[in-house]
């Protein structure tokens, strides 16, 4: 089964086709980094607008790409949330006209749905149930799947998303937008611990919180600049990732141990830093649990992981029509 696959909910405009949900036949994608870099993160009416003017294109690409005509498709997918209101009705208006127009079935996928699902493209072998960790700039929370299309949270953030975290420090710091990559790379070679950063307790001790960290961070920084003091930038940013890391990592562990689950997938863009990856993979050495990483290049948003979704909502029997909408909030 073909499926031709659409996302944009934030800054990158995407268009793939997928086989059967774990064969990328193609991936297109088209960024818009360089553009927001110039506002130091986006601008959802700039993003909107490029939307509209590359998913054609994207589409022509992706298809060309798998080396199918559009008659060779067997589905289109779409996500329809969460993400930016606007920057979601571009796709989903698109992929509701080319359904229409091919007479396919249209499949809604929710976008941290596709973030998982991205682990079923790089990794044949695995199937649910698993625990997930899904760490992106809007989210982080910690999801077991039970089914490709039954998913409960275990926990979540409160309130900042880790990867919003990484993009605030960085931005007061003066690095470039997106700033998960640029901390990543200030990070290496510094000590982490050289700065004492807070690390949340919260009643519910699955659920996480980041705002107090960027707060702290982002004080730090000032201080020492009004006071004309110099900071160790690479130790500040490997602290700052320490820090995430350690909300992130140890529930994600006792979220396996309390779901029974030995199988542990991350998924999102913050699942490339490379003091969480290490981290994942230490402990879950330790703890017995088998880890799955999507490679870097799946990590971000793509169309791919919503084609893979999409195949596993479209055999639970998930359909949409003329009346589907976008949604700036929705439930996983």
């Amino acid at each position: 089964m073909l499926i031709l696959a659409f996302e944009s909910s934030c800054d990158e405009t995407a268009a793939a086709v997928v086989e059967n949900g774990r064969i990328i036949r193609s991936d297109a994608i088209l960024s818009q980094v360089d553009t927001h870099a110039l506002y130091g993160g986006v601008v959802p009416e700039i993003a909107s607008r490029k939307h509209i003017e590359a998913i054609a294109g994207l589409t022509d690409k992706a298809l060309a790409g798998a080396g199918v005509g559009k008659s060779g498709i067997d589905a289109v997918a779409v996500t329809y949330g969460p993400g930016l209101i606007g920057a979601l009705l571009v796709a989903v208006n698109f992929a509701k006209s080319a359904a229409y127009a091919l007479g396919k079935p249209l499949i809604p996928v929710h976008h941290l749905r596709g973030h998982i699902a991205a682990n079923y493209l790089a990794f044949p072998e695995l199937e649910p149930p698993f625990l997930a960790l899904c760490i992106s700039g809007g989210n982080s929370m910690l999801v077991d799947v039970a089914g490709y299309t039954r998913m409960s949270i275990m926990g979540a953030t409160r309130d900042d998303a880790a990867g919003e975290c990484f993009d605030k420090i960085a931005r007061v710091l003066g690095l470039p937008y997106p700033g998960g990559k640029p901390m990543d790379d200030l990070a290496q070679g510094g000590d982490p611990h050289k700065y004492r950063l807070p690390r949340a307790k919260l009643d519910h001790d699955l659920d996480m919180s980041f705002s107090g960290l960027k707060t702290a961070a982002v004080n730090l920084i000032h201080n020492a600049q009004q006071k004309g003091e110099a900071l160790d930038l690479p130790s500040l940013a490997a602290s700052v990732a320490a820090a995430v890391s350690d909300e992130l990592v140890p529930r994600a562990m006792e979220a396996a141990r309390r779901s029974g689950r030995r199988v542990l997938a991350a998924a999102g863009g913050v699942a490339a830093n490379r003091t969480i990856r290490a981290d994942l993979e230490r402990a879950c050495q330790e703890n017995g649990i088998k880890l799955y990483l999507p490679p870097l290049r799946l990590c971000g948003d793509n169309g791919a992981m919503i084609g893979s979704q999409a195949y596993y909502e479209y055999l639970a029997g998930v359909r949409g029509d003329a009346g589907l909408n976008a949604y700036a909030n929705l439930e996983i």
